[in-house]
C-alpha cells in the first residue's frame, strides 16, 4: 500500500505552533493545489545530512511550500528558511496528487529528487521503491513509472525547463498574502 502524504501534516509532532493556508491554481504555468506551513515554533530544529553537508530544513520561523500539481507523478516541497532563502527542493515521485475532506495529497512512490539551489541533484529512496517492488506493493509498471518520471525531472531541472521550482516564490507569496487577510 501506497504511503499518502497529506498537504496540512496534521500528524507532524515536532511543530507545535503553525500557521496553514492552502489554495487551487488553475493558470497557464500551474495547474493544482499550493498549501504552506509557517512552523512558528516548534519542538527542536531538523537537520538532514547530503555526504559533507548538513542541511537545517525545520526550525522556528521556516516555511514548507508544498504544489500538488494535477495530472502528474510528482509533488513538491520547497523550504525556506527564516529570512526567506530556500534551502532545498524536495520532489516526491508519485502516482497521483488529489484531495481528501478539502485537505491536498499524494500517493508517494518511494522515490525522490532533492535539489539545492547550487543546482546539485541528490536521488533519494531508490532502495525503498526497489524494496516496494521486490514485496509486492508496487508492480513492474509503478516502479517503470516512478524511474521514468525521475529521469524526466532530472532532464527539464538540467534544461531548466522545470518549471515548478521557478514558481516555488511566487506560490509561497500568494499564501503569505492569503494568510494575513
Amino acid at each position: 500500500m501506497l504511503k499518502r502524504k497529506y498537504g496540512d501534516r496534521a500528524e507532524w509532532q515536532r511543530v507545535i505552533d503553525r500557521k496553514y493556508s492552502q489554495s487551487y491554481l488553475d493558470t497557464s504555468e500551474f495547474k493544482g493545489f499550493i498549501t504552506l506551513i509557517e512552523t512558528i515554533r516548534v519542538t527542536e530544529p531538523l537537520s538532514v545530512n547530503y555526504g559533507e553537508k548538513k542541511l537545517c530544513i525545520v526550525d522556528n520561523g521556516y516555511i514548507w511550500l508544498q504544489q500538488f500539481p494535477l495530472e502528474k507523478n510528482h509533488s513538491i516541497t520547497t523550504m525556506f528558511d527564516a529570512n526567506g532563502e530556500i534551502i532545498q527542493w524536495y520532489i516526491d515521485i508519485c502516482l497521483k496528487n488529489s484531495t481528501e475532506d478539502n485537505v491536498p495529497y499524494m500517493d508517494d512512490l518511494f522515490l525522490d529528487l532533492i535539489l539545492l539551489p547550487s543546482g546539485e541533484m541528490i536521488e533519494k529512496d531508490a532502495d525503498e521503491l526497489e524494496e516496494a517492488y521486490l514485496n509486492g506493493i508496487i508492480d513492474k509498471s509503478l516502479f517503470d513509472l516512478a524511474w521514468c518520471e525521475l529521469n524526466n525531472i532530472k532532464r527539464d531541472i538540467r534544461k531548466d525547463e522545470f518549471k515548478l521550482v521557478n514558481l516555488s516564490k511566487q506560490h509561497k507569496d500568494i499564501l503569505l498574502n492569503e494568510s494575513i487577510s
